[in-house]
């Protein structure tokens, strides 16, 4: 439903203007008009002007705006850790707060570059990690003397562990040792024990092979081997132990202090937009002017909290709405409880105008209604009601999936409903283990009973939706438009009575007057409507006949079923029949989740609603805590 909404002014004295917006934060029900424009005539705008800040609030607002940009980024160095809320007023030390902050952010900034450079050496040192972890066995075994040295290698295939190989007992005659082990990255690391001597040889000779040695960072020149090893473990090792010391101070830090700057955060953010919103206000010598929109059953409990916190000195008045007002007026959508899930298919549309209608209760009326008529099964509906109670107790807290699930919830009660009309369940099996019969009609025989049915609501959703239309236009005193759709729904209505009594549902007599009734209204149709109001009357017609899907697919969904249980009486096998029939059902169910619901919402959006709803609206948007809007 839209909430029926009030303008009012606000007026007081110049001093009281800050505590009058905090009031108004706190209660968070007004929307505050920037614009003149309908609030003020114009012989009243020479005494009133913009609200202009003196320096004292500009020099307030640029210090305000730098701590806040201060805190943000000792923020950005702190862990995201839970912390508990503060509750302290900034206000009275905020002084002492900033040069706190000024302090502890060249202390925070610090540590946080400090970590990231020793990130980025440990990153730089990893590829070394990979190398040591496969030598570690290599290692095993060799024999460490001043006489020995260690080549480090990576090599490309196995084929170059046997060409080395080759070359090394070439060059040194066979006193050598070579090892060698495939890394977590799938090179192939290679470690050559050799004599010192001929060291400095066999590198040169295999770097020209393009089989260079494995090096180390350049601070490790003059190292052996082994020490090269070591001091690359502790170097690791080290830094990792520092990233862990930085990262429990930078815990420890937002664990004491993280509670005071987000209180002290969220502080300024409200008197910013205290601040902000004084933009928004006007003022003569002596007062200021505050324009705004709020619910008109909010307007009492406000106009008494200002007349009782201000001791009368503030006042609050409504003013008389215009026709101009309504294409400018916010909306607020507030639904009742059963109604308040389905507001999940009509936040998919434009904002509804405030001189038009909220979609949400007609979608919460028709929509069920036309899914229950489509799967119409009573298996099907109560797997879908488990299913859906399951999942609203699962996703409580998740407010998207609880509201499609209640969506599903009572989707499904009219699917076990209408499956109790047509007498199915699963199909026919109800029918064959509990004798089923339907109430009114079986569909998959009685095709045309459902064709009309179909349509018949078709005719009823359409018709509605055009009345509405008429009584939207009328309301906002739009003459013509409002004409021509009594017209067009008064031509559609002939028809229907026309085409009634060729099927002989209606008495043959009254055809020849209601096609002079036709012919009368047409002149006075294309006078109200143009040139364009025939096409709009067969784009009624159109919508009427194509809500034959009801019947169309809720036909495919039964025939779907008597199949999945056919097939499972034809195997011959009870599990086997009872596992095809199992899956067909399971791809029916889903099918028939979807189809409906696909079905169901385009026959809303397409055919009904462009008859009566106006989108365009502007959304309500009250000047009240960041906090309270996050939510």
């Amino acid at each position: 439903m839209i909430v029926k909404m009030s303008k009012v002014e606000i007026a007081g004295p110049r001093e009281l203007l800050e505590k009058v917006l905090y009031l108004l934060q706190e209660s968070g029900h007004l929307q505050i008009e920037p614009s003149t424009k309908g609030f003020i005539e114009k012989k009243d705008a020479v005494y009133i002007d913009s609200f202009l800040p003196d320096k004292g609030t500009m020099s307030e607002r640029f210090f305000l705006e730098d701590l806040k940009g201060k805190i943000d980024e000792l923020f950005s160095y702190l862990p995201k850790i839970p912390i508990k809320k503060s509750y302290i007023d900034p206000r009275p030390i905020i002084d002492t707060i900033s040069e706190t902050l000024q302090q502890h952010l060249l202390s925070c900034r610090e540590m946080s570059q400090k970590k990231d450079t020793l990130r980025k050496e440990l990153a730089e040192l990893d590829r070394y990690n990979i190398f040591l972890d496969s030598i570690e066995s290599l290692l095993n075994g060799l024999r460490r003397t001043p006489d020995t040295d260690l080549i480090g290698l990576t090599l490309r295939d196995p084929e170059s562990v046997e060409l080395l190989n080759k070359f090394l007992t070439k060059q040194v005659e066979g006193k050598f040792d070579l090892r060698t082990s495939t890394a977590s990255d799938g090179t192939i690391v290679g470690l050559i024990a050799i004599d010192r001597e001929m060291s400095d040889k066999i590198k040169s000779t295999l770097s020209d092979k393009d089989i260079p040695e494995f090096k180390f960072p350049f601070s490790f020149e003059g190292l052996s081997f082994f020490q090269k090893i070591e001091l690359l473990r502790k170097r690791i090792t080290g830094i990792c132990s520092d990233i862990e010391a930085l990262e429990m101070q930078l815990d420890s830090f937002a664990t004491k202090w993280g509670s005071i700057y987000e209180r002290v955060r969220e502080w300024i953010g409200e008197s910013l937009s205290v601040l902000n919103a004084a933009g928004s206000v006007f003022e003569t010598r002596m007062c200021f002017l505050i324009y705004g929109w709020m619910a008109y059953e909010g307007v009492d409990a406000l106009r008494t909290k200002l007349s009782s916190d201000f001791s009368g000195k503030v006042v609050l008045e409504e003013m008389e709405i215009s026709e101009e007002d309504l294409d400018r007026m916010p909306v607020i959508l507030k639904n009742p409880l059963y109604f308040k899930p389905f507001e999940l298919f009509t936040k998919i549309l434009p904002l509804p105008r405030y001189s038009s209608y909220d979609p949400t209760p007609f979608i919460g009326i028709f929509f069920p209604l036309f899914f229950g008529m489509i799967l119409g099964d009573a298996g099907y509906g109560l797997i879908l009601i488990s299913l859906s109670l399951f999942m609203i107790k699962r996703f409580k807290k998740k407010i998207y999936v609880s509201d499609a699930a209640k969506i599903l919830f009572i989707s499904s009660l009219y699917t076990f409903l209408f499956g109790i009309i047509y007498g199915e369940l699963f199909g026919d099996l109800g029918h064959r283990l509990f004798g089923l019969k339907p109430l009114l009609v079986e569909r998959r025989t009685s095709i045309m009973p459902m064709l009309y049915f179909s349509v018949t609501v078709g005719v009823v959703h359409i018709l509605l939706g055009s009345f509405l239309g008429f009584v939207s236009a009328f309301r906002r005193k739009m003459k013509r438009e409002a004409l021509c759709k009594l017209l067009n729904l008064l031509v559609i209505i002939c028809i229907l009575f026309l085409i009634a009594s060729l099927f002989g549902l209606f008495p043959v007599l009254l055809t020849r007057p209601i096609v002079l009734a036709i012919l009368f209204l047409s002149p006075f149709l294309l006078f109200a409507g143009g040139l364009l109001a025939p096409l709009e009357l067969m784009k009624s017609i159109g919508n009427i006949i194509s809500y034959a899907r009801i019947m169309a697919i809720g036909l495919t969904s039964v025939l779907l079923a008597y199949v999945a249980n056919r097939l499972a009486g034809m195997t011959g096998d009870i599990i086997t029949g009872i596992v095809v029939a199992t899956l067909i059902h399971l791809l029916n169910l889903i099918i028939g989740v979807f189809a409906p619901t696909i079905h169901s919402l385009r026959l809303h959006y397409v055919e009904f609603f462009t008859k009566f709803i106006e989108p365009g609206g502007r959304k309500f948007e009250p000047f009240r805590k960041e906090e309270e809007i996050s939510h």
